[in-house]
């Protein structure tokens, strides 16, 4: 089973993105991205999926370190936010994000879009 790191300091969101992934996928949440740093000391994820807006470390902090890590240079990288701007969205990719996904989402393409990170 896939492992996938859910990091996201609204805990209605953690909720809702657990129990859609829950059943296909081995789900780990997280608060903010220092805590998402901490569980990646612990495990490897076969994709990371990211709010940006986050008390601690924000997503694009989180990511900026996930790079630097050898262990996650290249692990897929999802931001789902509620962000929509052009720049965050070019910020985003020129640190590294995956892909971008916005929030209100949509559960059975979130699903999509991981196979697709995944393979």
């Amino acid at each position: 089973m896939k492992r996938i790191l859910y990091v996201d300091d609204a805990t209605s969101m953690r909720r809702l993105v657990s129990l859609v992934l829950e059943k296909d996928y081995q789900v780990t949440l997280s608060e903010n991205g220092q805590e998402g740093l901490a569980a990646i000391e612990k495990q490897d994820f076969d994709v990371i999926i990211s709010d940006i807006n986050m008390p601690v470390m924000d997503g694009l902090e989180f990511l900026a370190e996930l790079r630097k890590l050898e262990k996650t240079r290249f692990t897929p990288v999802l931001m789902l936010t509620t962000e929509a701007s052009r720049e965050l969205k070019e910020q985003g990719k020129r640190l590294g994000a995956t892909g971008w996904i916005i929030k209100p989402f949509d559960p059975d393409k979130l699903a999509s879009v991981i196979e697709r990170a995944c393979n």
